[in-house]
């Protein structure tokens, strides 16, 4: 038998969510200077700043 949610839980959730989609994942190529090999670095960004993140 399923769990009960209760209503507080679902508020909460929909706030979280919403809050949750001013943020982005970004993957960044990065190369090595000593082997000349690609890494790829991954941040979770607010979206205002993803332009400042790409631009460092």
């Amino acid at each position: 038998m399923a769990k009960a949610v209760s209503k507080n839980s679902k508020i909460k959730d929909s706030k979280a969510a919403a809050d949750a989609k001013n943020w982005t994942k970004v993957i960044r190529a990065v190369r090595s200077p000593k082997s000349g090999a690609y890494t790829f670095k991954e941040a979770i960004v607010h979206k205002d700043k993803v332009k400042d993140y790409l631009a460092n």
